[in-house]
């Protein structure tokens, strides 16, 4: 197995009003291989993307501890790209303009920003867009675009927050498709959050199911299906009706708190 490439600790995270205290995640403990394909998968309120952003440093836990790279998670850094399903572009700069952005900010030279972002262009197929605005593109494209912006600082470390779901499917299995062989071209580590039981399956070496509030490790589930991998398949359906009764019970338990706090109010 490959060398731990991020390490998550005991990790709890609070939220604090001004008349109560919120548990979002309570006691997670990971490990995940360099190279290796995550997906956190949860009803909503499980913490999936409280605990993504705990390890792309944008708000700390409340105890625990973070490593990636060897090194305590204390800030943003290069070494996590985040894609987010807002796709985050600027308007007001081109598809090129955008892609090359992070790396004009690190001082990289002109000429190999732009050799880095010509290959970034042709790897996702956006070439033929590189002058357009994200305004005169479809939604799959703005989040290739974001994509190829992650992968132009070459973070070892991708951390993706539902990137897909705002898509319709046919544009989000192509991206899926896409963003695996990207994947195994790259050798990237990748921890992506999902609520789509099949996409996980499809994309995952290991899947990371969570609980409803407080966020914790339900089960910890390695995907031996052989890529690439068939929806339609009796194996996947298989662990799609054992994923799907895990997040049934979480959503059964979300449903039940709530009608015991409708009874006492």
């Amino acid at each position: 197995m490959n060398p731990t490439h991020i390490k998550v600790n005991a990790v709890n995270k609070i939220f604090k009003t001004a008349d109560k205290e919120v548990v979002a995640l309570r006691d997670i403990n990971l490990e995940i291989p360099e190279g290796q394909f995550v997906c956190l998968l949860g009803p909503s309120g499980c913490g999936k993307s409280t605990l993504l952003n705990a390890i792309a440093g944008f708000s700390l836990p409340s105890s625990g501890s973070i490593i990636a790279n060897g090194k305590n998670v204390t800030e943003p850094g290069p070494d996590r790209g985040m894609v987010f399903q807002e796709y985050a572009l600027f308007p007001w700069m081109t598809v090129e303009q955008n892609i090359a952005f992070g790396l004009e900010i690190k001082g990289m030279g002109k000429a190999d920003i732009a050799s880095r972002v010509s290959k970034l262009l042709e790897m996702l197929g956006l070439a033929d867009f590189k002058h357009r605005f994200p305004k005169d593109l479809s939604g799959g494209m703005r989040q290739r675009v974001a994509i190829a912006r992650v992968l132009a600082l070459d973070s070892p470390i991708m951390l993706m927050d539902e990137p897909f779901g705002a898509l319709d499917a046919l544009t989000r299995r192509n991206l899926q498709d896409e963003l695996l062989r990207l994947w195994a071209e790259l050798k990237k580590t990748i921890i992506f959050v999902t609520h789509s039981i099949e996409e996980a399956i499809y994309l995952a070496d290991r899947i990371i199911v969570m609980t409803y509030r407080p966020g914790t490790v339900k089960k910890d589930i390695l995907i031996d299906l052989p890529r690439l991998r068939d929806p339609s398949a009796a194996e996947f359906n298989a662990l799609k009706r054992e994923l799907g009764q895990l997040v049934m019970e979480e959503q059964q338990r979300h449903h039940n708190d709530e009608l015991k706090m409708a009874a006492v109010d």
